[in-house]
């Protein structure tokens, strides 16, 4: 079945390297624009050889894991308070969708001003929109767990610490990992966007430079490195995710 599935995810993606590559050889594609997979893969690895495409990638990396681990961390207490003690829940819910509405980078000019140029604006508002996310799930998941089962624990002299465990936390796992594996893709796309905006180093400045200067290979190799991680960080979530928690998978 593994195989299977590796084989339907796959064929699409090399069915379209593969006419990409013959478009372009064949001269009805312009290699300037559209240079051939070949060619970007030649590139890309001279890129990696000479520490370039690494570097960049690190710089990257480290902005998104920080805003992640601290906006998760956070996201995950207040949504799972939120959904504990309804006067909490009244009381940051307003904010919080307000602030999910509104477009992330719109808020980066604000952080700039408050917190200077460097890394720590980008930082936090990675962490803002992985707080969101994360919160948000977390506050459903507390919401949908079924007090029947809270109930019938009780009754078999369950206490509150019991209920904790056996109950409210395996209840609450799936859809907190959900919102977590949705809030690494969010962290990623926001990372690179403020390299784009606020341009020093990382993968979202190399694609800009590139644009600016018509390198159009290393466009290419950093809008395609930019999306390998995305699907590596969410594949390794999903393997995560089927193996400590079995109950929230349907298939």
């Amino acid at each position: 079945m593994s195989m299977r599935r590796a084989g339907l995810a796959l064929w699409l993606p090399a069915a379209l390297l593969a006419i990409w590559q013959i478009l372009t050889s064949a001269g009805w594609l312009d290699p300037l624009f559209f240079p051939a997979p070949s060619t970007l893969l030649s590139a890309g690895w001279h890129m990696l050889r000479q520490g370039e495409l690494g570097e960049q990638t690190f710089h990257t990396l480290v902005r998104m894991f920080i805003g992640f681990t601290a906006g998760s961390w956070a996201g995950l207490l207040c949504g799972l308070a939120m959904g504990s003690f309804s006067s909490i829940e009244r009381s940051f819910e307003p904010l919080i969708s307000a602030v999910y509405s509104t477009p992330n980078l719109t808020l980066l000019p604000l952080l700039i001003l408050f917190f200077g140029v460097g890394d720590a604006a980008g930082i936090i508002l990675v962490a803002t929109g992985c707080f969101i996310l994360v919160a948000i799930h977390a506050l459903d998941a507390v919401r949908r767990v079924n007090h029947t089962y809270v109930e019938l624990a009780a009754n078999y002299g369950a206490n509150r610490v019991a209920i904790l465990r056996k109950v409210y936390i395996p209840a609450c796992l799936p859809g907190i990992f959900t919102g977590v594996r949705l809030a690494v893709g969010r962290a990623l796309i926001i990372a690179v966007s403020v390299e784009m905006v606020s341009p020093r180093n990382g993968l979202g400045s190399m694609i800009w430079l590139a644009w600016q200067t018509l390198s159009t290979e290393k466009l290419y190799i950093g809008v395609l490195t930019t999306g390998f991680l995305g699907l590596l960080f969410n594949a390794t979530l999903r393997g995560v995710e089927t193996r400590l928690i079995p109950w929230g998978r349907q298939s």
